[in-house]
């Protein structure tokens, strides 16, 4: 982890949802932008007069690449200091501080075991980046789910992305659902998903990330299926 403070350059600013934005960022430095799928950057934000009340922390949905840059998509919570001034004031050609990558929330090394990624919102970062990477590099996997909810589809991110990686990755499936919705896809939570699809796979790892009550829940109905606590890793946000 890169424990110095740099200042970025915002390069790009688009809309994915009604509520949410994606922020492309550009590094101080020509080189390679080099960090682990998964991980994430924290930003100094104007928003405080205290240091650790203006420092928010975001994971990185973009892979590991030969740019110097990096994309962090971000949902607006309408009582949110940092993400009221990202949505409010923050505008194409402005610098932003930022220090990174961190984190151990990674893509592992050997993915022998099938693997599965639980996500709501925004949570779908890391698993964009890790997908990416596999992709990307060509690495071989067992199988992996991709398990994301979320209220409707109007609210679903890198949805169009998702359904041509299942299409291009054979061992990769992706299960959007939602909450909100009739569709023809899965509709509830995605606890009822996982739960069938692992019913007979003691060996699975997996993978959680989002707000702390899913991942509280994920992790209780896990334990009570049998899961050992060392196959099951959860980034929480919020």
């Amino acid at each position: 982890m890169s424990l110095e403070w740099q200042i970025g350059k915002v390069v790009s600013i688009m809309d994915e949802t009604h509520n949410t934005r994606r922020f492309f960022i550009e590094t101080p430095s020509s080189k390679p932008f080099h960090f682990k799928a998964g991980q994430f950057v924290t930003l100094d934000l104007p928003i405080h007069e205290k240091k650790n009340k203006r420092w928010r922390s975001y994971s990185i949905a973009s892979a590991p690449d030969t740019t110097n840059m990096f994309e962090l998509v971000i949902v607006l919570v309408e009582d949110g200091l940092g993400t009221n001034h990202l949505f409010r004031n923050v505008v194409v050609g402005d610098e932003i501080v930022f220090r990174g990558p961190a984190g151990v929330f990674t893509l592992p090394s050997h993915v022998d075991q099938d693997l599965y990624m639980i996500c709501t919102g925004t949570g779908i970062a890391p698993f964009r980046s890790m997908i990416h990477s596999v992709y990307n590099h060509q690495i071989e996997t067992k199988n992996i789910y991709l398990i994301y909810g979320t209220r409707t589809q109007a609210d679903l991110l890198y949805f169009k992305e998702m359904t041509e990686f299942q299409l291009q990755l054979p061992q990769f499936k992706y299960i959007p659902v939602l909450s909100r919705e009739s569709w023809d896809g899965k509709q509830g939570y995605v606890h009822d998903v996982y739960k069938e699809l692992c019913a007979d796979n003691p060996n699975a790892n997996f993978m959680l990330c989002g707000w702390k009550n899913m991942i509280d829940d994920a992790r209780h109905f896990l334990n009570e299926l049998g899961y050992d606590k060392k196959q099951i890793h959860f980034e929480l946000y919020g």
